[in-house]
């Protein structure tokens, strides 16, 4: 029976418009690398319905049903077998329990009940399907340089996020990766990208932490 060498996972991590989807590309052209771009189009037609668009439009309305929707695509690209050496994924589980469902709560997104209907299905899947993960890349950036970069790049669902939701979204990053509020599952490789930067520059940054990012050299 032949043994399945288990890949070497790492989860890109940021804010909106730090720099994830550009490192995801350009780890595409490794043939040793799978890479999981984050599953945007599965929210963006659910049977017809743009729960993205309509999450970003009336919070408080679907933030329950999105949530749910973000976890179940994260779970079907995170427990996914594969026969390459490395898989990478655009954000992960663990962000969606620490990051997203913490914040939706604490604003009042999430009620007390489905807060804890989300919090006991993560608690299932980690008990009960490999998800771990071996390293985590936090792309780390000021708020305001989010937003430039978000709005010159003009995707529609975005168009009615706010300054202060990148803030918030920012801050929950910094007690989950930085802060340490909870346990942090792998190692952690802090990658700062405040400055506005073009997309060939993020790419020459990225190339100086290449051997990190694929786990040829530990994160100490």
């Amino acid at each position: 029976m032949q043994v399945v060498k288990k890949p070497f996972r790492v989860a890109i991590e940021g804010n909106v418009g730090s720099g994830k989807s550009t490192l995801i590309k350009y780890f595409e052209k490794f043939k040793e690398v799978e890479t999981n771009a984050e599953p945007i189009e599965t929210w963006r037609d659910l049977n017809g319905h743009n729960l993205l668009q309509l999450t970003y439009s009336d919070p408080h309305r679907w933030n329950f049903a999105f949530q749910h929707n973000v976890q179940l695509s994260r779970l079907n690209l995170q427990s996914k077998t594969t026969n390459k050496d490395i898989q990478m994924f655009e954000r992960s589980l663990q962000n969606n329990r620490y990051c997203f469902v913490e914040m939706a709560h604490d604003k009042g997104l999430l009620s007390s009940p489905e807060y804890g209907v989300m919090c006991q299905w993560y608690e299932y899947i980690e008990a009960n399907v490999d998800i771990g993960l071996d390293l985590i890349v936090y792309l780390r950036s000021l708020p305001d340089i989010v937003y430039t970069r978000m709005q010159r790049r003009n995707r529609p669902e975005e168009r009615t996020v706010k300054l202060d939701y990148l803030v918030n979204l920012h801050e929950y990053y910094e007690k989950w990766l930085i802060k340490k509020y909870y346990n942090l599952p792998c190692s952690l490789l802090v990658i700062d990208v405040d400055k506005d930067l073009s997309e060939n520059q993020l790419i020459d940054l990225y190339q100086t932490y290449e051997d990190k990012i694929l786990g040829k050299i530990p994160v100490l």
